[in-house]
């Protein structure tokens, strides 16, 4: 598969996420190099591989997987984009690291594991971060040893600086809460069966027409009720944490831990100011694990399931967000590929 050991990557989609991770193939990450990258902006695309030696541009991702320098990719273009890449990669047996969401909706992520099943093989790992930073990592050990006993709730906390022209509140679903959604699915080992979505007042700095801050409901198959805060336009910083509460104890990731200063009189340390910042190392080390993996033949990580499992439950979570009442999820029967 790989050339010379080192595995040739075309990452499609040249915006923050994507450009990021070329700087990351081409700068952090061993073992593998940027062999191509994909922009419908042919000039943005030129612009990223200039920066990388070797590197082909392209305006169609088709074109880029055809390029023999190419064993893997990378997607990080919009989602509505997602599914025709994705598609493409199974059909010319490439490995795929897709960045959230695997595709926009329920019914399109089920045609990819569909497609995938059929392959009767993994081929896409779904870029749901949270699971390789370290505290979470170290939360989920935890719950994986009983050291809490058995699960009874997680208490989550998701806050961003400010959003972006053209937020909706859907979009705190779809968007935000997802990461707690695909977080919930992991550190507990259970599926979410139902969504609730309480609305207060929206804060005075949220902007016009968004429902800010919210608090969303989960409900487990396992009897487990999760909690999430989010509030996308807090001011301060960028905020994620997670609580487990257990029969026996609690446990919490992602409090500040970085450098607290104590001079003239005054402590404190720095909130990072958004997620690239906040989760550098877990980027790291999803990419370089994925890197790994595929020169292994391997594909670990976030399943194409884990994608579908999460648009499925952000739909009900959009419904219960317009409805203001309980709404289930519902789940296609789990192809036999992921241990269904």
């Amino acid at each position: 598969m790989t050339r010379d050991g080192t595995l040739g990557v075309a990452v499609i989609g040249t915006g923050r996420m994507g450009s990021d991770h070329v700087r990351r193939i081409d700068e952090v990450i061993s073992d593998a190099r940027v062999a191509a990258v994909v922009d419908i902006d042919g000039e943005r695309a030129k612009a990223a591989a200039r920066r990388v030696d070797g590197c082909a541009a392209y305006t169609d991702a088709a074109a880029a997987m055809a390029d023999d320098g190419v064993d893997a990719v990378l997607i990080a273009s919009p989602g509505p984009a997602h599914e025709a890449a994705l598609l493409e990669a199974f059909a010319r047996d490439l490995p795929v690291l897709c960045e959230k969401p695997l595709t926009p909706d329920a019914a399109s992520a089920l045609r990819v594991v569909r497609a995938e099943a059929r392959l009767g093989h993994r081929r896409a790992q779904v870029g749901f971060m949270r699971r390789y930073d370290a505290r979470f990592r170290q939360l989920k050990a935890v719950l994986d040893a009983g050291v809490l006993g058995r699960p009874l709730m997680l208490h989550c906390v998701h806050r961003n600086v400010a959003t972006g022209p053209g937020f909706t509140s859907t979009m705190t679903i779809s968007d935000s809460v997802v990461h707690e959604i695909d977080a919930t699915r992991w550190l507990l080992g259970q599926e979410i069966i139902a969504v609730t979505v309480l609305r207060p007042t929206p804060s005075a700095v949220a902007p016009e027409g968004l429902s800010d801050p919210q608090l969303v409901l989960f409900e487990t198959a396992g009897g487990a009720v999760v909690d999430v805060e989010i509030f996308v336009n807090c001011g301060f910083g960028y905020q994620v944490r997670c609580e487990a509460v257990g029969e026996h104890g609690t446990a919490r990731a992602g409090d500040d831990d970085g450098l607290y200063v104590n001079a003239a009189g005054r402590w404190g340390g720095e909130i990072p100011q958004d997620y690239v910042v906040r989760f550098a190392d877990a980027y790291d080390r999803e990419v370089q694990a994925w890197v790994d993996a595929t020169r292994r033949g391997e594909v670990t990580g976030p399943s194409a399931w884990d994608g579908y499992a999460a648009a499925a439950v952000c739909e009900a979570g959009v419904c219960a967000q317009a409805t203001g009442e309980r709404t289930t999820v519902t789940l296609a029967p789990r192809p036999a590929l992921y241990g269904g």
